[in-house]
């Protein structure tokens, strides 16, 4: 929980992919002739919210390349009546870098992304790390568990408190309003109305073959432990990790134990 200073980032070339579908993707790219590493943020990040990382995987030797979906920092917004898919999305934008396999590395709302383009395009991944994710599930059982740990009212509560746990908000206040700082400038425009390409159940979960990296904090409101456990139940070929004191922003609640652990599951599949 002791107060890190953001390190400097890699250098990286910036842009925005004209997509063929329609989208305008805005992306951070390391370059470099190593594996690519490709993050998918939270609703609450964009590109921008892996400062912490960035560096860490380019020393390690990987390519980093984060982006921002659609209506988030630097892209184009959802069309109304034509968003498209975020998993068609992520396939299009790796055309355009020329990544034609990749690690993929997701936090929270950006895993039912990265999930839908595994169901799709098992083929293209490396491995998956899935950080605090729900996963895109849509059976009724666990969406109707979903509901019953957050109260009325919780998506309205302050973004850091359903986000942050307890233990960073007490001992890195700074640390907080740097978070703060990136959640508002993320969102730029309505962000509802892209559908994944396949509808992703419990079921569908145990064909899928990407070896997995299940990941949470053991102070997360949306996904505690015993849920994460429910997702190893049910993916094959998966590792657990949960982090202590911890809440659902592990990325930036503790770096070093995240890229730790993310930066030696890829490494241990990287063919």
């Amino acid at each position: 929980m002791k107060a890190m200073p953001i390190p400097p980032q890699a250098p990286f070339t910036e842009g925005v992919a004209e997509l063929p579908s329609g989208g305008k993707l805005y992306y951070r790219d390391s370059g470099g002739a190593g594996p690519a590493v490709v993050f998918s943020h939270p609703a609450t990040g964009s590109a921008l919210v892996w400062p912490y990382q960035q560096p860490a995987f380019a020393a390690a030797g990987y390519r980093v390349v984060a982006y921002s979906r659609r209506s988030h920092f630097g892209s184009a917004p959802v069309a109304p009546g034509a968003g498209g898919s975020a998993s068609v999305d992520l396939r299009e934008l790796a055309d355009h870098l020329g990544v034609n396999k990749f690690h993929a590395v997701a936090s929270a709302a950006g895993g039912a992304v990265i999930v839908d383009f595994a169901h799709s395009h098992p083929q293209r991944l490396y491995s998956l790390t899935l950080s605090s994710s729900v996963g895109g599930v849509r059976d009724a059982d666990y969406l109707a568990l979903s509901e019953s740990l957050r109260p009325k009212g919780f998506d309205d509560m302050p973004a850091d408190f359903r986000e942050i746990g307890p233990s960073y908000r007490a001992a890195n206040p700074a640390g907080v309003r740097e978070w703060l700082a990136l959640e508002q400038t993320a969102l730029t425009g309505n962000r509802l109305g892209q559908t994944p390409v396949n509808h992703i159940t419990w079921k569908s979960l145990e064909n899928m073959r990407v070896p997995t990296l299940l990941m949470t904090g053991d102070a997360d409101l949306w996904l505690p432990p015993s849920v994460l456990r429910m997702f190893a139940a049910r993916i094959p070929n998966n590792e657990i990790a949960v982090v202590p004191e911890a809440g659902h922003a592990i990325y930036w609640e503790a770096p070093e134990i995240f890229n730790a652990t993310v930066i030696g599951f890829v490494r241990r599949h990287e063919t």
